[in-house]
């Protein structure tokens, strides 16, 4: 199966909680293929900093248990796009949210997530 992994659920796997111990069931078997935007290495990253964690560490463990992928001019445009049709549904629907979002739809990917922006979405699989 294939897997996008959102800041919140690699935050929650970071910090060993009990959400955390579900992702980390998806992102260590090895029959799942695990992706990670780039928007979202630069929220862990962020959280990360203004928690005093070390963030070289949790790049490092995100790139060794997911591929990271990268995002054109042309999924730019597309994901602005997305935002702006999903804030009609939902009011403080996040840009990042919809780079998740569309990650998962051109991978053919479910969305690993803690956040309730996502509930409702058949993308997502909430911890």
């Amino acid at each position: 199966m294939r897997y996008v992994v959102d800041a919140h659920a690699w935050i929650e796997y970071f910090i060993e909680s009990d959400k955390g111990k579900r992702v980390k069931e998806i992102v260590e078997s090895e029959e799942n293929k695990i992706f990670t935007s780039l928007i979202t290495i630069a929220e862990v990253s962020s959280v990360g900093a203004r928690e005093k964690r070390d963030v070289e560490l949790g790049n490092k463990t995100i790139t060794s248990l997911s591929n990271v992928y990268g995002i054109s001019m042309e999924f730019a445009k597309e994901a602005g796009i997305l935002h702006a049709e999903t804030r009609k549904k939902v009011k403080d629907f996040g840009l990042a949210d919809s780079i998740v979002l569309l990650t998962a739809r051109k991978l053919g990917a479910k969305i690993v997530t803690g956040d309730p922006h996502f509930k409702g979405f058949k993308e997502a699989v909430l911890i």
